[in-house]
């Protein structure tokens, strides 16, 4: 599942709109489906989402045998 796909089930489980996100994270529509088109986050941007939405991200690597990097 791409960002943007997992943006968007984000959305439909906060029951937030995707224009509604971009108004929250003080963009507008249109930049943050530009965004969304070309899979251009950063994990900046990211963790502004989990903000907005009252979720958390978490950054991790995980090996096959459990171990976090």
């Amino acid at each position: 599942m791409t960002i943007s796909e997992q943006i968007k089930v984000l959305c439909v489980r906060c029951g937030v709109s995707e224009a509604e996100l971009a108004r929250r994270l003080g963009k507008s529509p249109q930049s943050f489906n530009s965004k969304m088109k070309r899979e251009s986050f950063t994990v900046e941007d990211l963790d502004n989402i989990a903000d907005v939405l009252g979720v958390e991200f978490n950054r991790e690597f995980i090996l096959a045998n459990g171990d976090k990097v």
